[in-house]
């Protein structure tokens, strides 16, 4: 078996893995960092939380040892396709580049251009950005990237999703043509095979498992959801989140809930904290200040629930998660993977349970079609309730028109039952009818009649003064 020690990375790097408690490398570890420490161009495809970060900061660092920064002309440079993630590479640099003096700048937006300039002015080993802000500094002339020695593009499936592909092959044409480039995704669509195509040279590829594929160590469970009325959709549909909540119970420590629009994570965490649920929200909208201090929350325990949209959905490094809700089904495919991926990290158990409305189906077949599985359905938990309520009250109510049993009377004669009231007229006088037929009451010739002075066969409704005419004949 593999470990860190046999990969040729510099001691102080290998100490400060021994120090953060790792000795075997994950296998896009394992194929990636060798060809990267021999400056070849890298390209990885790997699943989300396989450890890629980790694939390019430890030979970076290695490579990065010797030398010194100028500056506003950085050595190395990063991409990353959101803020948090960004942030997530700077603390994997702080973590394995703690025993080696190299200097790094975080380049996203929210934070002050005036403190991002000092950085770079001062000159830095690592610059770690998104495209955007990136590119904002070298328009204002703040900064250049012909001394870029190493390239790294991070998460470049997500990059395509967010519309950066122009952008990345902007900056691309701003490096030098003889950098080293370290190209990871998790899916290979069509466009960035032609991106690696272009700009990588010979590079070695490392995909160690079927492109957007899910861990073994997830379980998948589906649960569709259809409301009872259109008004009222919103809201049993976060009942049937909290009912599913609930039904895990305390294997739940902690989840991630999805939302595929920021306004649905705000109600969706806005309505959790109204049933006394601990949960907040991150999306794109909040200032990064408070995103931060929210994914802090998180990682530390203090938040239990974390209502997101998919900016969270990449390469955030949180192990711990035991729980994924998707309450929405992702309108692409390739995000169910990686929202999923936030759970079951590290080997670890997870699971990821997903709603689906009847208006989702279409998404819900190519998320199928994607992982090349069926997701298990499971019952919905409030109709599983209200079935069993309503199997309890049939029961009930069969029980109540079930006739008592005969008692018997002292002397051992069956006590019989009383005659049910009738509650309707006309079944009164049927019975009237049917008791003066089997007594004879309409016997030929009126003989046996108990009353001779009612005249039938005309009728039950004859009219009196008909009748009258009838009885005085009968009389004289």
């Amino acid at each position: 078996m593999t470990k860190f020690s046999d990969l040729k990375l510099s001691p102080k790097v290998l100490k400060a893995i021994d120090e953060a408690g790792y000795e075997t490398p994950t296998p896009i570890q394992a194929g990636a960092i060798p060809p990267a420490l021999e400056g070849r161009d890298v390209l990885g495809i790997a699943q989300t939380g396989t450890g890629k970060t980790a694939s390019f900061t430890l030979p970076m660092i290695t490579a990065l040892a010797r030398g010194r920064a100028r500056a506003r002309m950085p050595r190395s440079l990063v991409l990353c396709p959101t803020r948090e993630l960004a942030a997530q590479v700077a603390e994997n640099f702080d973590a394995y580049a703690k025993n080696v003096k190299l200097t790094k700048a975080l380049l996203i937006g929210g934070v002050s251009f005036k403190e991002q300039d000092a950085l770079i002015d001062r000159g830095v080993d690592v610059l770690i950005a998104t495209p955007g802000r990136l590119l904002d500094h070298f328009e204002r002339g703040k900064l250049l990237l012909t001394g870029v020695q190493i390239m790294v593009v991070d998460e470049a499936d997500r990059m395509l999703d967010m519309g950066f592909i122009p952008d990345i092959e902007r900056i691309f044409g701003l490096t030098p043509f003889t950098r080293q480039t370290l190209f990871f995704s998790a899916t290979m669509a069509p466009e960035i095979e032609r991106i690696t195509n272009t700009f990588l040279s010979n590079p070695e590829r490392i995909e160690v498992a079927r492109q957007a594929t899910t861990s073994e160590t997830i379980t998948q469970e589906l649960c569709m959801f259809k409301a009872s009325r259109r008004d009222r959709a919103s809201s049993e549909k976060r009942k049937l989140l909290r009912a599913l909540i609930e039904r895990e119970g305390e294997a739940c420590s902690n989840a991630i809930i999805f939302c595929n629009r920021k306004t649905d994570v705000d109600i969706a965490a806005k309505s959790l904290k109204k049933y006394g649920y601990n949960a907040e929200p991150i999306h794109g909208d909040l200032e990064q200040s408070k995103r931060m201090q929210v994914l802090q929350g998180f990682r530390d325990g203090t938040i239990r629930f974390l209502c997101a949209s998919d900016v969270a959905a990449r390469g955030l490094d949180i192990p711990n998660v035991s729980h994924v809700f998707n309450y929405d089904v992702p309108g692409h495919a390739e995000d169910y993977v990686h929202r999923i991926g936030r759970t079951g990290r590290a080997g670890r158990d997870g699971k990821a349970i997903m709603i689906c409305e009847p208006r989702d189906e279409k998404n819900l077949d190519a998320v199928e079609r994607l992982i090349e599985k069926e997701i298990p359905r499971v019952d919905n938990p409030i109709q599983k309730e209200e079935r069993k309520s309503r199997s309890r009250k049939n029961t009930e109510d069969v029980k109540a028109d079930t006739p008592k049993q005969e008692t018997k009377r002292s002397d051992g004669s069956k006590k019989p039952e009383a005659a049910p009231k009738s509650t309707n007229r006309r079944d009164d006088q049927r019975d009237e009818r049917r008791n003066e037929r089997s007594s004879g009451g309409r016997s030929r010739g009126g003989s046996n009649r108990r009353d001779n002075n009612r005249t039938v066969g005309m009728g039950d409704h004859l009219p009196d003064f008909i009748a009258k005419s009838f009885d005085e004949r009968r009389q004289g």
